[in-house]
């Protein structure tokens, strides 16, 4: 079962049993019995594999230039699913029937498309359709489709490109003047957007490509890799603006790869495509031929259709590789469905995960099944695909939830959503001890352990906003060691769009006074900044935090990288790029200091007063901002481990959980599983589900089954 399992098996456990005999003498597999499966777990989409490419490239081959070749071994799966058990009339490729030849293949145990259940060909199965505003439409065929789409991409046209979990949009990444059009109609002013390139090859020519990301980029799951862009790369500014970093990805469909053959043939080089959500921003993903040309009207000059239905929306997956792993940023599109052992008992729960990256999870038979990456529940449309995502997975693994997890903040969405759910328990679970959870359940962890819970902001258990927390935690519980030392947050949210407004903050904390003149003085219009200095003076509509989410804010707005930002994280982001340009082995870290509690429930405080002072002095000498943000980032990891090392003297625990938002920051990452492991610590990090509040459902979950065992009433 191991050494001989196919390509897509995954194998959670193997049982073994003696049965009787029962004198057949061959082999079949019959049809499903469905009362008999209540409960199976469902595959995710899979890129196109190789040998289902060699039949798309090769002339004498049925499938010659077919977009929607595949096989048992690739293919959609989870898009596509409308209930189990999974055979193709429970699919959408239901309303295709298959010809002779496909019905043979299908039922012929020696094919590699043996019960491969959206089996199809030219002559049977989905077809492209395409559609230009304003031209006549014609039947043509697939290379002739995709020879029109190339042809528009290299006008520095865009096109809507109906993919395997929805709609991309497509347009020339090396044209300034196509991408900044994107820019404009899509209402993306400055976050990144992800590239397609034809090969890993061509890839490497763009970004610098290690043997592990290249295995993440080539991997079945063909994720969209952040990588480092080369000085010399064609693509245009614009794709990530003052950001070094990339995401790329390569095909992932037979559709993709015919397209790239094609612009190879047409542009006579290799093309670099972006390949963006089709949406408008903070909308879900689009699915329906009709929506697309309805929503996207606006953005697209043509419209790449085709005939075989989505059933379930996923957007493409984004990974980053630190120490050599796989990091996921972003789990939807060939990680989705995949389920979480906990072995937690046989609860079902529904998880109704956080406000931003939102994903939900239900549990059932022991496994814990996180839905793929929602979005944020900040708009009606999305909070309608939070309930059509819960509709669909609930059906698709018969789970009937008996209890519901959710957030403490009363202002999320999801955590409104569970409280409007009657008849169910409410288990109410604190952010960071969610995220503390979710990677003690990737790893099956039992017993506490020391979780460092590290991310914007999430509300504690006192009212005000944490994100920077030591917690000795196991699943029933946690207590809170120390944190990062409070500042205010002046005007909640809109501190997290002016990083401006905390760096002033931590002026006031550090300093006693904000100091004037250049450059303080400059930081936003001169009014605004007596208001926001009276707000902190006066504590006004400014809420405590120890985030250390908005200690990275404030330290980008200190040393002029940033004072505003169009898109959650930017600021970080930066602060991370800058300091990548500096050697670490040149950049000691800043003092900090460690206050004890003052009162037995009270929280230690990591305080780095001392690092801003000296921020502010090396600014005042000159020091370059790439030395100072490599400085602060070795603070962080030297600050970690030192609390983590009281933790064990305090405490006798010596297995440390990192987990938040924050952690998908490379460098702070590496350096703190470096420092940690050297000191004699166990250390865990994400790689099932994302660091981020992409985890958070699942450390809901684990919670809530925990509880549940502890005490079913």
């Amino acid at each position: 079962m191991h050494s001989e399992a196919p390509p897509l098996v995954r194998i959670a456990e193997i049982e073994r049993a003696e049965i009787p005999a029962t004198g057949e003498t061959g082999f079949a597999i019959r049809e499903s019995d469905a009362a008999g499966s209540a409960f199976a777990l469902v595959p995710p989409d899979i890129c196109v594999c190789e040998a289902c490419l060699a039949d798309t490239r090769d002339s004498a081959n049925r499938r010659f230039d077919y977009p929607f070749t595949n096989c048992t071994n690739c293919g959609p799966r989870y898009s596509i699913i409308l209930d189990i058990p999974y055979d193709r009339p429970m699919t959408t490729m239901a309303e295709f029937a298959m010809c002779a030849d496909c019905r043979h293949e299908y039922e012929d145990p020696e094919s590699r498309r043996f019960h491969a259940q959206p089996n199809a060909c030219p002559v049977c199965g989905p077809r492209l359709i395409l559609n230009v505003p304003g031209q006549p439409r014609a039947p043509l065929s697939a290379r002739e489709i995709l020879t029109r789409v190339a042809d528009l991409l290299r006008e520095g046209r865009i096109v809507a490109w109906k993919g395997l979990g929805g709609y991309q949009l497509a347009c020339d990444a090396t044209q300034p003047a196509a991408v900044e059009e994107l820019r404009r109609r899509k209402r993306r002013s400055e976050k990144p957007f992800a590239v397609m390139a034809g090969d890993a090859d061509f890839a490497a020519a763009l970004c610098f490509l290690s043997p592990a990301e290249r295995e993440a980029l080539v991997s079945r799951e063909r994720p969209i890799v952040l990588l480092r862009r080369r000085p010399e790369s064609p693509l245009a500014e614009g794709v990530s603006p003052g950001n070094p970093a990339t995401g790329v990805m390569l095909p992932c469909t037979p559709m993709h790869d015919l397209l790239f053959r094609i612009l190879r043939e047409r542009w006579g080089r290799e093309a670099a495509l972006i390949m963006t959500s089709g949406n408008i921003s903070e909308e879900p993903i689009v699915i329906e031929n009709a929506e697309a040309e309805e929503r996207l009207a606006d953005i697209a000059d043509a419209f790449a259709h085709h005939n075989r239905r989505i059933h379930t929306r996923v957007d493409d997956s984004v990974v980053r590789v630190v120490l050599g792993e796989t990091m996921l940023l972003r789990r939807a599109r060939g990680y989705a469905p995949q389920p979480v052992f906990l072995g937690r008992g046989e609860a079902e729960v529904l998880a109704c995960g956080a406000q931003q990256k939102n994903t939900l999870c239900l549990t059932r038979a022991g496994f814990a099944l996180p839905s793929q990456h929602l979005g944020d529940l900040e708009n009606f449309e999305t909070l309608r695909f939070f309930e059509e995502t819960l509709e669909r997975m609930s059906r698709l693994f018969h789970v009937h939830p008996t209890a519901v997890a959710h957030d403490l903040h009363p202002g999320y969405l999801s955590t409104q959503f569970a409280l409007r759910m009657e008849g169910l328990r409410r288990i109410p679970v604190q952010h960071h001890h969610a995220h503390i959870a979710s990677c003690m359940a990737e790893h099956r962890l039992q017993g506490r352990v020391i979780g460092v819970a590290w991310d914007g902001t999430g509300l504690g258990t006192d009212q005000t906003i944490w994100g920077g927390e030591f917690l000795a935690a196991d699943y029933l519980g946690f207590d809170r060691f120390a944190r990062l030392r409070p500042v205010l947050l002046p005007g909640g949210d809109a501190g997290v769009r002016e990083p401006w407004r905390i760096a002033r903050s931590y002026l006031l904390d550090t300093l006693g006074s904000i100091p004037s003149g250049p450059p303080w003085d400059q930081m936003a219009a001169l009014e605004r900044l007596r208001v926001m200095d009276a707000m902190l003076r006066r504590r006004v509509n400014a809420i405590p935090t120890s985030s250390a989410g908005r200690l990275f804010d404030a330290v980008a707005s200190l040393i002029g990288l940033r004072h505003n930002v169009s898109f959650e994280g930017q600021a970080a982001m930066m602060l991370e790029a800058a300091a990548q340009e500096f050697s670490p082995a040149t950049a000691p870290p800043y003092d900090f200091t460690f206050a004890e509690p003052d009162r037995p429930d009270a929280a230690g405080e990591a305080d780095f007063r001392p690092m801003i002072r000296r921020i502010l002095e090396d600014l005042a000498r000159g020091d370059s901002r790439p030395r100072i943000a490599a400085r602060f980032h070795a603070t962080l990891v030297a600050a970690i481990a030192a609390v983590c090392r009281r933790m064990r003297a305090d405490l006798g625990l010596d297995r440390v959980c990192l987990s938040g938002g924050c952690f998908q920051n490379a460098l702070l990452l590496q350096g703190c599983v470096k420092t940690l492991h050297g000191e004699g610590f166990e250390v865990f990090t994400h790689h099932e589900v994302p660091a981020n509040d992409g985890g958070i459902s699942l450390g809901q979950a684990a919670i809530a089954c925990e509880i549940l065992a502890a005490d079913p009433s």
